[in-house]
């Protein structure tokens, strides 16, 4: 007898406990509609980044010493912004900027040489081919 009534006590503390539980969540429920909403009307306004945000890479061509005679590119549809050619780079020509406006319709989109993943070689701006016309 007294081991039922000890097998009751038990399970009573553990409904208790399960309907503490669930009040909590209820609570957590029945306050959200309270908060402040969260978004961000997007080509408008933009959500402010953090400080250690890792965008589209940025190439400075001037610098590398890795890739002079090799045209570099980046294809941002297998680029997971790890960071790690960032911080293996020896010169610091690549950094990450905090651009994340990266969508296109087509794959081949997201594969960026090194024109437009930063400036124009210095051996470019020299040619008259490149340079534009003044009228």
């Amino acid at each position: 007898m007294i081991t039922t009534i000890i097998k009751f006590k038990k399970y009573g503390q553990q409904v208790v406990e399960a309907a503490k539980y669930i009040c909590q969540e209820f609570t957590v429920t029945l306050d959200h509609p309270n908060r402040v909403p969260t978004i961000v009307q997007y080509p408008y306004e933009k959500y402010i980044l953090f400080e250690r945000f890792r965008g589209r890479i940025h190439f400075e061509f001037d610098k590398c010493i890795a890739f002079e005679h090799v045209d570099y590119s980046t294809d941002f549809g297998a680029c997971i912004f790890c960071g790690n050619c960032i911080e293996y780079c020896p010169t610091n020509c690549l950094s990450m900027t905090d651009e994340y406006e990266l969508s296109s319709y087509d794959r081949p989109e997201l594969n960026y040489d090194q024109m437009s993943l930063g400036r124009v070689p210095v051996s470019v701006l020299h040619d008259v081919s490149v340079q534009s016309v003044k009228i």
